[in-house]
């Protein structure tokens, strides 16, 4: 599982980069709406690869397949 983050980058002149990793699919915008709120106005977003990966949910069914051949 990865660890879920938020980095920003203060500029001297103001501007803020916020870098979001390890949370999956657009629930990082839900995420980071309340802090992009108080921050100002959002210049630009670039959406990662992580924005358009779908949570995977592992399975532990174990499938068990027997055969039989007719002699």
């Amino acid at each position: 599982m990865n660890m879920e983050s938020l980095e920003f980058v203060i500029y001297p002149d103001g501007r803020v980069l916020e870098k979001v990793t390890g949370i999956v699919g657009a629930s990082c915008q839900e995420v980071t709406a309340a802090i992009e709120a108080q921050l100002g106005v959002v210049v630009s977003q670039e959406k990662t690869a992580d924005h358009y990966r779908q949570n995977q949910h592992q399975s532990n069914e174990v499938s068990n397949q027997t055969s039989f051949s007719d002699w």
